[in-house]
Formats: C-alpha cells, sequence, structure tokens
C-alpha cells in the first residue's frame, strides 16, 4: 500500500465496506459475507472532483446545515459525470463506528482536497447581466450560488447596469485577493470580462496593445462562465453544454482551459478581440442587423439571419493569410476539442514554459511574420476566421467542429459568392452532421 494512506470499515447505504483514502483518490469495496465468495463491487472517486466534506448526514444540496444527529456519519459531495458532458452534485453518506472515526476522516478528506485537489479558487468576482439573453441570470445564480456557499468560496456579485458596466470595473477597481471572475450572461458578458482582464494585464504590464507586433502578457486571473445568453458559444465549445450546473461544478474543482484569443487591428489600433468567430461578410451583417432588434430577445439571431439570408450580399477582396506547420490537428480530422484536451494541454504547457522567456516568443514570432504569405481574390459571402468550434446548441458541432482551444491556430473559412440556395445548403450543414468543407458545387 502506498504511503500517506488511511483505511476502515465503513457502512454506505446499509453495506459495510472498506474504504481506502489514498493521495489522489478514495476507494472503497464491499465487505462480503463468510457465506458469500467472489469479491464484492469496487468503486474509485478521485480527490480532484470532491466538492467538499461535511460531518453529519445531508442527503441533498437544499436542505439547510445542521448540527449532525448522528455524529458518527459524515457526507461527501461529488461530482458526478452524467450523458451529454453534463456534471451533477451528488452525495455519499459514510457511518462509522465512532463519533473521533468520523471526524477523522472528515479531517483526512480536507486535507487531501486542500494538497491535491486542484487549483481551485477562494474568492470570486461575479458579473451578472440581468438583461442579456432571456433575462434570466440573476435566477440562474440563484440555483448556483448555494454550490459556491458549499465549497466554501467567498463570492462579490456585481448587477451590471449598463454596456462595458464589467469591463471598466475591472479595468479600474482593487482585484487584490480575487482569483476568479464569473460570468452570469452570454457571450457579449464573456467579452466584456475578456477584454477588461486582458487590457489590465497589459497596462500593469506597461505593454501596448495597439502594436500588433507586441507579445501579450498571460492573464492570472482565470474566468468562469455561468451559461445565461442566448447561444453561449465560449461555454457550449469548452464544456460541451449549456447547464449552469455543469459550470459551476467546473469552475469549484479549479477545471481549467486556455483558450486561444485573437487580436483585431485597424490602422494601429486595436479594435477588439475573439476567442470565437471573427467573421466579415454574413455573420458580421446578421451580428450587425440582431443590434438592432435587441428587443426580441434571442429570436433577433433567427430573424436577422433570414433577412440576411435574402439579401445574398457578397464582398471584393484580397484575403491574405499564413498556414500553421502544426501537425497536431488540422481542420478536417475528426477530433473534438473540450476541456483535457491533449492536443492544446501541450500545446499550453509549451506556452507556459515559454511565458518567461520573452526572447524566444518574440523570435518564434519574427519567425512566423517572416514566413511565406498566400493570398486570395474574390467575391466572398463569409469570410470566417474561428479559433474555437464556435459550437452552440443550434450548432452542435459548430463552423468548424474540429478546431482546438488552444493549439495556437485557428481555421479561415471562405465561402465565395454563391447563389442563396447554395449557401443555404452550406448553413444547413452547420446543423447536422455533414462535413461542411465538402459542399458540392451545384
Amino acid at each position: 500500500m502506498e504511503p500517506d494512506t488511511f483505511h476502515s470499515l465503513l457502512r454506505l447505504r446499509k453495506k459495510s465496506y472498506r474504504v481506502t483514502l489514498y493521495r489522489r483518490h478514495l476507494s472503497w469495496m464491499e465487505e462480503l459475507g463468510s457465506s458469500q465468495r467472489g469479491a464484492g463491487q469496487s468503486f474509485r472517486m478521485p480527490v480532484t472532483e470532491i466538492v467538499c466534506v461535511e460531518l453529519g448526514k445531508r442527503d441533498a444540496l437544499d436542505q439547510e446545515p445542521q448540527a449532525p444527529t448522528v455524529e458518527n456519519q459524515f457526507t461527501v459531495f461529488y461530482v458526478k459525470r452524467g450523458k451529454d458532458q453534463q456534471w451533477k452534485l451528488e452525495t455519499h453518506v459514510f457511518t462509522a463506528q465512532d463519533r473521533d472515526l468520523s471526524q477523522q476522516w472528515v479531517q483526512l478528506l480536507q486535507q487531501r482536497i486542500e494538497q491535491y485537489g486542484g487549483r481551485r479558487p477562494k474568492e470570486l468576482l461575479v458579473f451578472i447581466n440581468p438583461f442579456g439573453g432571456r433575462g434570466q441570470a440573476v435566477r440562474i445564480y440563484s440555483r448556483v450560488s448555494p454550490l459556491f456557499q458549499l465549497a466554501g468560496i467567498r463570492t462579490k456579485v456585481i448587477e451590471t447596469t449598463r454596456a462595458n458596466h464589467a469591463r471598466d470595473h475591472i479595468l479600474t477597481e482593487d482585484l487584490q485577493g480575487v482569483d476568479g471572475l464569473v460570468c452570469v450572461g452570454g457571450d457579449g458578458m464573456f467579452s466584456e470580462l475578456m477584454h477588461g482582464l486582458i487590457g489590465r494585464t497589459q497596462r500593469e504590464a506597461m505593454v501596448s496593445e495597439d502594436e500588433e507586433d507586441t507579445v501579450l502578457q498571460p492573464t492570472r486571473i482565470r474566468i468562469g462562465i455561468i451559461p445565461a445568453g442566448s447561444t453561449d458559444c465560449i461555454c457550449f465549445a469548452t464544456v460541451g453544454i449549456n447547464d449552469p450546473v455543469t459550470s459551476a461544478l467546473h469552475i469549484i474543482i479549479g477545471d481549467s482551459q486556455p483558450l486561444d484569443v485573437c487580436a483585431v487591428h485597424h490602422r494601429s489600433k486595436l479594435v477588439k478581440y475573439s476567442a470565437s468567430l471573427t467573421g466579415y461578410g454574413f455573420y458580421g451583417d446578421v451580428l450587425l442587423e440582431s443590434d438592432r432588434h435587441r428587443w426580441m430577445g434571442p429570436f433577433r439571431y433567427n430573424y436577422a439571419g433570414f433577412k440576411t439570408v435574402l439579401s445574398n450580399r457578397s464582398y471584393e477582396g484580397t484575403i491574405e493569410f499564413q498556414t500553421t506547420e502544426n501537425i497536431d490537428s488540422n481542420p478536417r480530422d475528426n477530433s473534438r476539442c473540450r476541456t483535457g484536451c491533449l492536443v492544446c494541454s501541450e500545446s499550453s504547457g509549451r506556452l507556459k514554459e515559454d511565458a518567461d522567456e520573452a526572447e524566444a516568443i518574440q523570435a518564434e514570432q519574427r519567425q512566423i511574420q517572416n514566413s511565406n504569405w498566400h493570398s486570395v481574390e474574390g467575391s466572398f459571402v463569409g469570410i470566417n476566421l474561428t479559433g474555437i468550434s464556435s459550437a452552440c446548441p443550434k450548432s452542435p458541432d459548430g463552423l468548424s467542429p474540429t478546431a482546438h482551444l488552444a493549439d495556437g491556430t485557428a481555421d479561415l473559412i471562405l465561402v465565395k459568392k454563391c447563389s442563396m440556395f447554395q449557401f443555404l445548403r452550406h448553413l444547413t450543414r452547420h446543423t447536422n452532421q455533414k462535413d461542411q468543407s465538402a459542399l458540392p458545387a451545384g
């Protein structure tokens, strides 16, 4: 048995188990009677997926914590993985032989969570957009706030009252002690937090965001998303589902996923950052039209999309781009990128290693800038650059299903001038399992 282990006999759901606590996981095996043959059932739970431990019995989150009525019991709250990337909070109530043993288990489990439970947040700054999406952000947060309280996470909640309220707060206010920002809203709200956090980080590092060749400094604080918007593209692409409880549990256990961010400049001035889709033509027109009809709620995207399709506009131009030499990912492979993806983990690890070597990063960037450029001229219905799949409930695979979250590349999707019928066929493929890049002519 490995060092730092602890074990004893405990009861769970009227059965007796030999329970063992290792450094990074908890396991238990059913104890069979002398008349029973074979091995009993065994179970294993990673410490990283234990939310918290409490003395006493508490079967559900909606129950108020009470003084233990049975002093030799303790409750383990943990993450249960369900179908379609959904996570739920579940409990196991263990019964020990006496109060002292139960207290010892609680103390040891809490120590393991502290030592091996991952980089969990202690204090979160929560921004709620009460007007975004379906206007349900406040109600949605009320569902998950007890989870943060259960996990012992301190939260400060700010309801935004205007556009860029969250961004301005992040740029100007004291964030000492805050180790996570939480967005309760949609992609627009996430964009506010991202712009504020990146902008503040560059300002503190005295890095100019307007210089295209500048190597931006990585942010120290992480951003979590509780989906409450119209599409919640960032949340869907990273977690795989738009479920507030699932997202809250990812935040609580310290789950993290680096994300590639694209900077858009015009005439030596930063226009904006993008972590999902940067579009010119069709999608740009849809967003512009939908902004004029925000009063319609989520339906404004359907209306704007229908109207833009009917117009069938195209734009003349020249597109210049560089191709990557990254062999770990390809727009035509069959991989699906989610949190924990090996390609992105390795890429992010390299970025982390290089973070302290500014000269190496700048040399690599100069090499990229001096590499061969390609160009395409023509009339385009859509010019789309996506650093992630840009998946959402209406398009479960997204514009580029195999795009990775943090491999340092983006997929360029060019849709040349075509008939309205051809373009509709292209759009339809975003909602089914067919290959968007293999649309036949005609």
